[in-house]
């Protein structure tokens, strides 16, 4: 049995593998992508053009099917109206001057001054907001004493 291993052994190429496997990646992307179907093409295992093969490898892209795009940019447009454009100044008064708390209760707030004005699902976006103000706040800070 050990001598049938290392024969098995002995007719292995790690490069010939790959190149068939990237072979079969290339035909099932075509599939995938909707082209017809054809016979696999042949490929010797001529190491030197193999090796070439690697160096521009990358620019063709990746045919795994793990393969993901890069993520998606930021983005700095809004897709809705902003629920608390009029009460955001009444909002900054409060963050001014009780700076502790939390942007769930400062909505608990204007829901009870401001009844059937806001959702509950809103105060993810209310969160959003006081989070990105107590970012710039001693940016704004330093303006003003600047100024």
């Amino acid at each position: 049995m050990k001598d049938r291993l290392r024969a098995v052994l002995g007719t292995l190429d790690p490069l010939r593998l790959l190149d068939e496997i990237r072979t079969v990646q290339h035909h099932l992307a075509g599939l995938a992508a909707g082209d017809r179907v054809h016979v696999l093409p042949h490929r010797d295992a001529d190491l030197d053009r193999f090796l070439k093969s690697l160096a521009h490898a990358w620019r063709d892209g990746e045919v795994r099917p793990t393969h993901r795009s890069g993520p998606k940019p930021p983005r700095h447009w809004r897709t809705r109206a902003d629920p608390f454009e009029t009460t955001w100044p009444r909002v900054v008064t409060w963050l001014e001057s009780e700076p502790d708390r939390t942007a769930k209760e400062l909505f608990e707030r204007l829901r009870g001054e401001r009844p059937g004005d806001f959702s509950v699902g809103q105060v993810r976006t209310l969160q959003r907001r006081v989070k990105e103000w107590r970012r710039l706040a001693p940016v704004q800070a330093c303006l003003r004493l600047g100024a």
